[in-house]
């Protein structure tokens, strides 16, 4: 996309501009001059400010900006007060984006008046995965007319020239051109990544790396030439919010600060370099061009005066400002939900025993009739196949193509797209493949899925339902066979969902419809069809439609026989998914001495269940499928013997598989490698023994 004739800023727009430039560099003088003040970590925009701010002058409070840690002339320019982003800078209690939990210039924003912003992370890059996401959202939004706005939205998304060379920025970038979405990348190239030079880390800038992205536009621009920017913005956001096109646009700037406070400019950048970039500050480019507009110099002395008072007044004004309460650390971890009881008929009179795939397409379908905000994409999910397992079959022919839809292999992009569909009030369903393909889409579960609630201060829990094909049977191999429960379960801030059987699936899976945490459903591939011996007990009647599960609800699924309590000869397995089958097997080797808990989540977890069993019965094994060592299983395990220790007759055992990388192709090899019913009923006679 060419710059056509430059069309003239008026002179309000271009003093409105230089007031904002001269207040950036009051800011970052002031911080410069109380490092002992301004403690925590930050970035300035000194040097950026040209384009930051004409791009920021364009947007309405429809559009949505992702602006990244240098971009706090972005946010002066859309309306953030020098006060309100020194909150964050000092980490004060009424830091709007926060409250005090992260770093300058990481913002979040619902507010009615301006452009909204997702929650921000530090992970060079990985914004444009979930802003993109947004631009998806609001995509389908007016495809299906969920919402009417006054203009088209146009979302932006802002990082550095470095971060392009990360694989999710060219996911993104993939996505929106393949689907035409209304999406700016805006790339502020200053040919650093803090010590790295372009010549180290890139063999060309985002303009010439994004034509290979067949249907994403490109602009270049002198990003330290504020009229130059303001003209390109212009015509940038006209052209997304006329066309609904995506445009990269490479905006040339120069890096007149520091990297960060504490990664300083004399540590690894030379004086030559130095003089060449402050030759080009935009705030004296701006200077010069107003005089010899004929603007006196008198009033920008003026503006630059006040400019450097009300930072000043700002600045002493947060510092005096309270710091968060203690009390408050733990607060937006979840959203509350409004699933705390269970509901609905789980057997109804008359249905039928249904297989554990089907409750899944079941449910799903019902959600989709009743909320057209719900959508499902993912690889191989759409009508040709509905899933490898078959386990969205049905619901392409359905629902078409916009509701339930393929994507390329991106699982990054699958996972973390959710966080911008659901921010603008839409409910993805997404699918892994295979549970050991997670991996490439655990940065974003972690950075920006799992923080997103509590560092936004609940204004953004990303409500997703992530489903993921799990477990070995069958052969399937090293990368078809894994089990991640324990990896997932390491990330604060998600949930977790592993049910047994077809009505829990179906109870579960609403839950976390409703739920507005993310959710992650792991689905054991053995008892989608029951068809691996011994699980014929996962096929359930299928409760109604309005059957809900609430996760963190625990359920005994064989009790041991009071006798047999009373007399201390029982002891309580606690286990989920396969692991259920496999207990319920071994326990008829030792009639009236079992009882099994199935934990139906893991997280949140039951624990009052569990403890309150393992007190009565004295003795318990954790079982799992996983690999043991370091495991959910011996965690919990610890946390039982605990809590449990005045109660126990014995260890709290452990048991899983082997401590092997993957799980082997071969059958017997398979065999050995994973628990069964043989050797979880050894284990119990050795416990019963001693």
């Amino acid at each position: 996309m060419e710059i056509t004739t430059q069309e003239k800023v008026s002179q309000d727009v271009l003093l409105k501009a230089f007031n904002h430039m001269m207040l950036a560099k009051a800011m970052a003088d002031i911080y410069e001059e109380n490092r002992g003040i301004t403690k925590y970590v930050h970035s300035t925009s000194r040097g950026h400010e040209a384009i930051q701010l004409a791009t920021a002058y364009q947007l309405t409070n429809e559009d949505w900006v992702s602006p990244y840690y240098r971009d706090e002339s972005l946010l002066l320019g859309i309306g953030f007060e020098p006060y309100r982003l020194m909150l964050q800078l000092l980490a004060k209690a009424d830091d709007p984006f926060s409250g005090g939990r992260s770093y300058y210039s990481h913002p979040s924003s619902l507010e009615a008046n301006l452009p909204k912003i997702i929650h921000q992370s530090s992970a060079t890059g990985m914004q444009a995965i979930p802003t993109t996401g947004v631009a998806q959202g609001i995509k389908y939004i007016q495809e299906f007319n969920l919402k009417t706005y006054e203009k088209n939205p146009v979302v932006v998304c802002s990082f550095g020239d470095n971060s392009v060379t990360e694989g999710e920025v060219s996911e993104a970038f993939q996505f929106a051109a393949l689907h035409q979405l209304p999406i700016i990348f805006l790339i502020q190239d200053n040919e650093w990544g803090i010590s790295v030079t372009k010549e180290e880390a890139r063999t060309s800038d985002a303009y010439d790396f994004a034509a290979g992205f067949v249907g994403l536009n490109r602009m270049r621009v002198d990003g330290t030439d504020f009229v130059e920017s303001y003209d390109a913005m212009k015509k940038a956001v006209d052209f997304v919010r006329t066309e609904r096109k995506p445009l990269l646009v490479c905006a040339k700037t120069v890096l007149i600060g520091h990297h960060t406070s504490g990664v300083r400019r004399e540590f690894y950048r030379d004086d030559e370099d130095l003089v060449k970039h402050r030759a080009k500050d935009p705030g004296t480019i701006l200077r010069n061009y107003l005089l010899e507009g004929g603007v006196d110099e008198d009033l920008l002395k003026q503006i630059t005066k006040k400019a450097r008072i009300e930072a000043e007044e700002a600045f002493e004004k947060a510092v005096n400002a309270e710091d968060p309460k203690p009390e408050t650390v733990e607060n937006h971890v979840f959203a509350p939900t409004p699933v705390t009881e269970e509901k609905g008929v789980r057997e109804p009179e008359g249905a039928e025993k249904i297989v554990m795939v089907d409750a899944a397409i079941h449910a799903i379908q019902e959600i989709m009739w009743k909320h057209p905000e719900a959508l499902l994409y993912g690889q191989d999910v759409g009508e040709r196949i509905g899933g490898v397992f078959r386990e969205t079959v049905t619901l392409g022919q359905k629902f078409g193509k916009k509701r339930v839809f393929n994507t390329p292999i991106q699982e990054a992009y699958i996972i973390g797209s959710t966080v911008g569909m659901s921010a603008v009030g839409l409910k993805p369903i997404v699918e892994v493949q295979f549970a050991d393909y997670i991996y490439p889409g655990i940065n974003q579960l972690i950075t920006e899925i799992s923080k997103s609630c509590y560092l936004s201060q609940g204004k953004f829990p990303v409500s997703n339902i992530i489903r993921v094909p799990i477990g070995a049977y069958g052969g399937g191999g090293p990368y078809h066979s894994g089990s991640v429960e324990s990896i997932l379960a390491n990330i604060k801030g998600i949930k977790i969902a592993y049910p047994s059987n077809a009505a829990d699936f179906k109870g579960l899976l609403k839950a976390a419809y409703y739920d507005p945490n993310p959710v992650v459903m792991l689905e054991h591939k053995g008892l989608y069809w029951s068809k691996v011996p011994g699980t014929e007990d996962a096929k359930t009647i299928e409760p109604d439609e309005d059957y809900i599960l609430p996760f963190g609800k625990g359920n005994i699924i064989l009790k041991a026989s009071e006798t047999e309590t009373e007399k201390g000869r029982t002891l309580v397995i606690v286990t989920y998914g396969m692991g259920v089958f496999w207990a319920k097997e071994a326990a008829k080797n030792f009639e009236g001495r079992i009882e099994i808990i199935d934990l139906r989540t893991l997280i949140p977890l039951d624990e009052k269940l569990v403890f309150e069993r393992v007190k009565i019965h004295g003795k318990c094994i954790v079982l799992t499928e996983e690999q043991l060592q370091n495991s959910f299983a011996e965690a919990f395990a610890h946390r039982i013997s605990k809590n449990c220790f005045a109660y126990l007759d014995a260890a709290v055992e452990a048991v899983g598989s082997l401590n092997l990388p993957a799980v082997p192709i071969n059958l017997v090899l398979e065999k050995e490698m994973l628990p069964n019913a043989e050797k979880l009923s050894q284990k119990i006679s050795a416990l019963f023994s001693n």
